[in-house]
């Protein structure tokens, strides 16, 4: 594998998916709609573009050195919306977090991917690290709701990667 080649792309595909979601926030017409969760346990679309900002700020500000949960994210809020957010607003969460990890995979070398990062005390390569998080899914199949402080770093150990 050409690893300069891999982090080419990996820059190119959040690239994609910061475009990806900035039009489909653009084609929901009224701001309100943003807010809208089509059931109890759904995000609308607020909430789930302040969780990705707060998840790729965390997991890249410093990405080759502290551990990918900052201690001053508050990974639970992020689910919570004490005031709807303007339209711009949302789109400068969504911007801000691409920002953020854009800046650090273009920083990479090609060495840099076997190097060791840790997320939630746990323990990956950057190689490992970077494909979690393209992968990232957005459907609560990972941590629910309001029990980020419950999980501890056994990502790799949990059952349904098995």
């Amino acid at each position: 594998m050409d690893k300069t080649v891999y982090i080419r792309d990996v820059a190119r595909t959040f690239r994609t998916y910061q475009s990806l979601g900035a039009r489909a926030i653009a084609q929901v017409t009224s701001d309100a709609d943003l807010h809208r969760q089509i059931d109890p346990d759904s995000n609308s679309i607020a909430v789930i573009v302040r969780h990705v900002e707060g998840n790729l700020r965390s997991r890249f500000t410093d990405f080759l050195t502290t551990d990918g949960e900052k201690p001053d994210r508050n990974r639970d809020g992020e689910f919570e919306m004490p005031r709807p957010a303007a339209r711009q607003e949302i789109l400068d969460w969504w911007n801000n977090g691409f920002d953020v990890v854009l800046r650090s995979v273009q920083a990479l070398t090609p060495d840099d991917l076997d190097r060791t990062v840790y997320i939630r005390r746990e323990p990956f390569t950057v190689f490992e690290a970077l494909n979690r998080s393209m992968t990232h899914n957005w459907k609560s199949l990972s941590i629910p709701k309001g029990q980020s402080a419950q999980v501890g770093g056994d990502y790799k150990s949990r059952e349904f990667l098995k």
